[in-house]
C-alpha cells in the first residue's frame, strides 16, 4: 500500500499544504479536494415500509483555493436540485461521485451547496466486510458506515481527515423513534410523523455520522456523572438494565485513565435484530438484540465500545493504514476494565491472546495491515498486545500519563502512528523503538512477551 502521499482530487485541484489532507492509501477514491468541510445540515425524511429517503443537505466548506469545480460522495440517489452559495450550477452524478461545477470560479474562503435528493436508500457492497451503510430492518433503518458507508445517505467529503460539525434532523412515523450523534435538541409530533433534531457541535468524521431508526422504548439516563441515555426494545428493557448496569462505573474508571470523557452525552442504542460485532459512532454505539443476554455475557463489548469514543471518535486517525490506534487501544479497553472491575487482570489476558496468535500465520504487520485485513481480528489482539508491552516497558504512571496526554493534545483532532510513537518517547527515557514499536508495529513475526508482561 501507499503512504497516503497522493492528493485528492476536486475536478483536478491540488491540495493546498497544511489545509488539505491527502488521498487515504486504502480508499483513495473516497473524499475529494480544495476543500473542507465545516458544518453537515441534514434535513431528512424517512418511511421505513418503502424504504424512502428524502433528502436536504446544506454542507458549509471553506476553499482551500480557487475552485472551478469540486465534488461530493454520494451513492445512486435521483438528485432534484443542486445549489453553490444559493445559485443553480450544472453537475453530474455517476460512479458514486457528484462532480459540480458552479458558474463562476469559488474563492478561497467559505461556500455553501445545497443538494436536494430523493431515492431507496441502499448500503454500499463490499467484498470483504458486507454491507455498510444505511440498512433497512424488518421494523426501521440502521446505519453503520465503516468505513466508507456515509454516501449511501447523504452527500459528503468522505474522508477520515475532513471532520465536520453535524445537525441531523429527521422526520419519520411516530412509531418510531429516532436517535442519531449528538444531543436531542428537540423533537415536534404531527399528525402521522415526529421530526428529530440531533446536534453534534465536535467534529466527526462523516463514518462516524449514524442515524436509528426503530420501536424503542427510550431511557432517559442509566446513571453517572456524563448522560447516558439509551434505546431498547421494549422486551430487552430489563436484561439491558441488568448487563449494562456498570457502565457508569466503567465511564469513570475509563474517565481516570484516559482523560476527560470528549462529548456531552454517551448513548446506546440496541436494534432489535443480530448483528456480528457492536458499532461505534461518535458518542453513540450500537448493539444487536444477541449482546443483550441477562447475563453480562457481553461486557467486554460494552467496554471496547466506550473506549471508542476517546480512541477512534475524540482521536481520529487520519488515514485507516492506522487502524491500530483505534482497535489497539479499544481492546486493550476491555481487559483494562476486567483488572480494575475485579476480573482476570491484564497480564494473563495478555498471555491468553499471545498463546492464541502465535498459532496463527505471522504474516500481518501491524502499522499496515492493508487494506482487505484492516478488521482481521488479530489487528485488535496485537494492537492491545502492543499497548500491553508498552505499558510493561514504560511502567504504569508513564503509560496512563501517555494516554491522557495523547488525549488531551489531539482532542477532536487527526493524528498517525508516527505521531504516537514520538508522544511515547516524550515520557519515558527507554529505548521505547527496540523494545516495543519495531517489534511489535513494524514486524510481522510475534514478538515475546517479555518478563513482567505474562
Amino acid at each position: 500500500m501507499s503512504n497516503g502521499k497522493r492528493v485528492r482530487g476536486g475536478e483536478g485541484v491540488p491540495a493546498t499544504p497544511g489545509a488539505d489532507v491527502s488521498a487515504d492509501s486504502y480508499f483513495p477514491e473516497h473524499g475529494n479536494g480544495g476543500y473542507q468541510v465545516a458544518h453537515y445540515d441534514l434535513e431528512l425524511d424517512y418511511r421505513p415500509a418503502a424504504n424512502r429517503l428524502s433528502g436536504r443537505a446544506r454542507i458549509s466548506a471553506v476553499a482551500t483555493r480557487a475552485l472551478s469545480g469540486l465534488s461530493l460522495d454520494l451513492g445512486p440517489f435521483r438528485l432534484d436540485r443542486v445549489l453553490v452559495d444559493g445559485r443553480p450550477c450544472r453537475y453530474s452524478h455517476r460512479a458514486g461521485k457528484l462532480r459540480i461545477k458552479p458558474l463562476k470560479t469559488l474563492p478561497a474562503g467559505p461556500f455553501e451547496i445545497e443538494v436536494r435528493y430523493v431515492g431507496n436508500p441502499r448500503p454500499v457492497r463490499t467484498r470483504d466486510w458486507g454491507d455498510l451503510g444505511w440498512e433497512q430492518l424488518e421494523d426501521g433503518a440502521l446505519v453503520a458506515s465503516q468505513p466508507i458507508g456515509a454516501p449511501s445517505w447523504f452527500p459528503c467529503n468522505d474522508h477520515l481527515g475532513d471532520k465536520a460539525s453535524y445537525r441531523i434532523t429527521v422526520a419519520a412515523p411516530s412509531a418510531y423513534a429516532v436517535v442519531a450523534n449528538g444531543s436531542l435538541e428537540s423533537y415536534r409530533v404531527g399528525a402521522s410523523s415526529t421530526t428529530w433534531v440531533y446536534e453534534q457541535a465536535e467534529p466527526m468524521p462523516t463514518y462516524l455520522a449514524t442515524v436509528q431508526i426503530g420501536a424503542y422504548e427510550l431511557i432517559d439516563h442509566i446513571g453517572g456523572e456524563v448522560p447516558q441515555p439509551a434505546a431498547v426494545p421494549a422486551a430487552l428493557v430489563a436484561d439491558f438494565g441488568h448487563d449494562f448496569g456498570r457502565q457508569p462505573e466503567m465511564m469513570r474508571a475509563f474517565t481516570g485513565m484516559f482523560g476527560p470523557y470528549p462529548f456531552a452525552e454517551y448513548a446506546v442504542v440496541v436494534v432489535d435484530e443480530e448483528l456480528d460485532v457492536p458499532v461505534e459512532a461518535q458518542a453513540l454505539s450500537i448493539f444487536g438484540r444477541n449482546h443483550v443476554d441477562g447475563r453480562r455475557g457481553f461486557e467486554r463489548l460494552v467496554a471496547h465500545e466506550l473506549a471508542h469514543q476517546w480512541f477512534g471518535n475524540s482521536v481520529s486517525i487520519a488515514d485507516w493504514q492506522h487502524i491500530w490506534l483505534n482497535e489497539g487501544f479499544a481492546a486493550y479497553a476491555e481487559w483494562l476494565w476486567s483488572e480494575v472491575s475485579g476480573g482476570i487482570p491484564a497480564a494473563r489476558h495478555a498471555a491468553r491472546t499471545h498463546a492464541r496468535l502465535a498459532s496463527l500465520p505471522q504474516d500481518l504487520r501491524l502499522s499496515d495491515p492493508g487494506v482487505r485485513r484492516m478488521f482481521d481480528d488479530r489487528v485488535y489482539k496485537r494492537g492491545a498486545l502492543t499497548l500491553h508491552a508498552l505499558r510493561t516497558a514504560m511502567g504504569d504512571a508513564a503509560f496512563f500519563a501517555l494516554a491522557q496526554d495523547w488525549t488531551r493534545t489531539h482532542r477532536h483532532g487527526s493524528v498517525t502512528t508516527d505521531q504516537f510513537i514520538a508522544l511515547a518517547h516524550r515520557h519515558s527515557d527507554r529505548d521505547l523503538d527496540a523494545l516495543v514499536f519495531q517489534p511489535w508495529l513494524h514486524g510481522t513475526r510475534l514478538p515475546r512477551l517479555a518478563s513482567g508482561e505474562a
